[in-house]
């Protein structure tokens, strides 16, 4: 089974949906995902993700009614079988708790990512 590995660190909208995007894409395509959510990554794994609208996605505001949210996108994810890592340090330094977010998600440091990283056919970043 082939394997990719993302990490997600922005902060934005626009970043939660590249990376739900290309993990789900992998996953309806059998392959395993591991996505490691450091900073802004994070917020797409709180119960209730919250995005400011960004200057990006103004002349299209009207169309994101039509699209997954970025919770549906992530349950999507998850029920494909999609692993989402929390980073422990990050969660740390922010003050967020394994409460703060989802069922499902396991809180690691980056070794724990390395050691699925390693060998994954691809890496992303966003």
């Amino acid at each position: 089974m082939q394997k990719v590995a993302i990490i997600a660190s922005g902060e934005n909208i626009d970043s939660a949906y590249k990376v739900l995007n290309i993990a789900n894409a992998a996953a309806t395509m059998d392959v395993k995902v591991i996505v490691f959510c450091t900073f802004g990554g994070l917020q797409m794994l709180f119960k209730d993700p919250q995005y400011p609208m960004i200057p990006l996605l103004e002349p299209f505001q009207d169309r994101l009614k039509d699209i997954p949210t970025v919770k549906e996108l992530r349950e999507s994810a998850m029920e494909m079988g999609v692993t989402f890592i929390a980073c422990q340090m990050t969660m740390d330094l922010m003050g967020i708790t394994a409460a703060d977010l989802v069922d499902g998600i396991t809180t690691a440091g980056a070794t724990a990512f390395m050691e699925e990283a390693l060998d994954a056919d691809s890496t992303i970043t966003f």
